[in-house]
């Protein structure tokens, strides 16, 4: 996926059609002159639907498509016929995505399913026929309901990525490297803070033909959950993870310091996600023997870890097989 195509927000105008208004018909025929009301409803005003795809990863076709409207309701007709209903509108959103109230920030609900519907903007409802209001003392009447206007107002849409594994770290922690390495994705690489500016996603093949999917969220900086750097914006795709796996430099000069910021930025934006079960690998270890090894294990967090080198590739099978057996635990 190219960074540069990756939208995990989008603000959309939504307006849902109008409803029919109800018919102030008479029957009227050859031998009945005076045929009582017959007038039909008017058809409810169209839907806006949000429709989960998992074909789909990013808001990027809701980017410059602002609008959305949906149909209006046909008026009520003669005979008890009810108008059409207006031409519903089905926007596709990829799984994991956030609908909130554009005025107020309300998350309104979230699709995480293939093929679920959910409604976020509703129709006018058509208004009844002069049938509905006849009674002993006024068989005739003349009047009917006009149809519900349909609304309109912005909506939120955010995307939060739904992965089996979170990749959770500084920036420069080696996400990316490993990502490339493990599936086919591509991210940008470089020696510089904060190389990943967007989530990137890659499948990793498994054995006996499985796979499971890694998330690489652009790394955290300490002040993350108040805004600082790229916090916020990116500390609500970890949310949607499965597994989190911190990565933390064997080179780094406390790593339990480090991992205690990233844990503290993680609680301080949601508490939640340390009920998560988390792993830790220790990146850039190919030049580090045993002895080494069982030195730093000392003095690491007790979480289940595995030491890495993606450069060198180096430890990635124990990777994935620790990534396995706790995403198929039970």
């Amino acid at each position: 996926m190219a960074s540069d195509n990756f939208v995990d927000y989008v603000k959309i105008h939504c307006t849902s059609g109008n409803g029919g208004g109800g018919s102030t018909h008479f029957r009227r025929e050859k031998y009945i002159p005076k045929g009582g009301p017959d007038g039909g409803d008017g058809g409810r005003g169209g839907h806006v639907y949000l429709r989960g795809n998992k074909q789909l990863w990013t808001l990027l076709h809701l980017k410059f498509k602002k609008h959305i409207k949906a149909g209006h309701g046909a008026h009520g007709s003669g005979n008890l016929k009810t108008g059409s209903q207006g031409e519903d509108v089905y926007i596709d959103v990829p799984l994991g995505t956030l609908a909130k109230d554009g005025e107020t920030g309300e998350v309104l609900f979230e699709i995480t399913e293939e093929g679920e519907e959910r409604i976020i903007q509703r129709g006018g409802r058509g208004g009844m026929g002069n049938n509905h209001f006849k009674s002993p003392t006024n068989q005739t009447p003349r009047h009917a309901q006009p149809g519900e206007e349909g609304i309109e107002s912005w909506k939120i849409l955010e995307l939060k990525i739904l992965a089996d594994v979170g990749l959770v770290g500084f920036p420069n922690a080696g996400k990316s490297t490993l990502l490339s390495v493990l599936s086919s994705a591509k991210p940008e690489i470089g020696d510089y803070p904060f190389t990943t500016l967007r989530p990137n996603l890659g499948i990793v093949s498994y054995r006996d033909f499985r796979s499971f999917i890694m998330a690489d969220i652009p790394g955290i900086i300490e002040g993350a959950h108040a805004g600082k750097g790229l916090g916020l914006r990116f500390l609500r795709h970890i949310e949607r993870n499965s597994l989190l796996l911190f990565m933390l430099p064997a080179d780094s000069d406390d790593i339990q310091k480090e991992y205690g910021i990233l844990l503290n930025e993680l609680k301080q934006y949601n508490p939640e996600l340390l009920h998560k079960e988390r792993l830790l690998a220790i990146t850039k270890s190919d030049m580090l023997d045993d002895e080494l090894k069982a030195e730093i294990s000392k003095d690491l967090p007790a979480i289940p870890h595995v030491f890495i080198s993606s450069v060198a590739q180096q430890g990635l099978t124990e990777l994935k097989d620790l990534i396995w057996k706790h995403l198929n635990h039970d």
